[in-house]
């Protein structure tokens, strides 16, 4: 009863995403396992692969059409997400493993359309799988990317906040130098590159 009522639960979920996904001109879209700070570990409120799929490990990356749906993941959680994903409509995608498409390939060849128009939540999506990722679909065909639009925010009714904890301060023992002291050293690289500045994302350099 309970993988039963999980499968109809991911089946709705499903239908609400392609509504939007209809509605925005999408032909696929896909969701990953990061969060802003490109994170393994996210907290509850980007564990939208998660919630999509059913399957609980900690990578993946989803990719919904309108009539289809895979998850590719690694070797880590190969038992483990055939088990969450059997009964939903899911396909598993093993990475690494000989005839597993790329998701580029996988969705060349579901999407016929060459104007179709794919998206991703630019804020969860590095700069650098972006731009592969639109390199490898013009290649496939000509399909777009869309990067600007995250319909979780719709259908994703008790979507839990983003978090507001308070900042700690990193002890000295294992910093093992002052943040101020670190910022002179950055600064001093950045005018020798010329730089005005950098952007820190990763919560590990922050």
């Amino acid at each position: 009863m309970a993988n039963t009522d999980n499968e109809n639960i991911i089946a709705v979920r499903l239908e609400h995403l392609r509504a939007v996904m209809r509605r925005e001109h999408l032909a696929a879209f896909i969701i990953p396992s990061t969060d802003p700070h490109n994170s393994e570990y996210v907290p509850p409120r980007w564990e939208g692969r998660k919630w999509i799929t059913g399957f609980t490990g900690s990578a993946g990356t989803a990719v919904v059409t309108m009539d289809s749906a895979a998850l590719w993941t690694d070797s880590r959680y190969f038992l483990a997400a055939e088990k969450q994903l059997e009964g939903t409509s899911f396909q598993l995608m093993r990475l690494k493993v000989k005839g597993t498409p790329t998701i580029a390939r996988w969705l060349a060849d579901k999407l016929k359309d060459t104007n179709a128009q794919v998206g991703v939540d630019g804020m969860c999506n590095n700069v650098s799988s972006v731009e592969n990722l639109i390199h490898e679909l013009r290649r496939q065909g000509g399909i777009t990317v869309r990067t600007n639009f995250d319909p979780l925010n719709e259908i994703w009714k008790d979507r839990p906040a983003i978090p507001d904890h308070k900042m700690e301060v990193y002890p000295m023992k294992y910093a093992g130098e002052t943040a101020l002291s670190k910022m002179r050293r950055v600064r001093a690289t950045l005018c020798d590159m010329g730089a005005d500045g950098m952007l820190v994302s990763a919560l590990d350099d922050i």
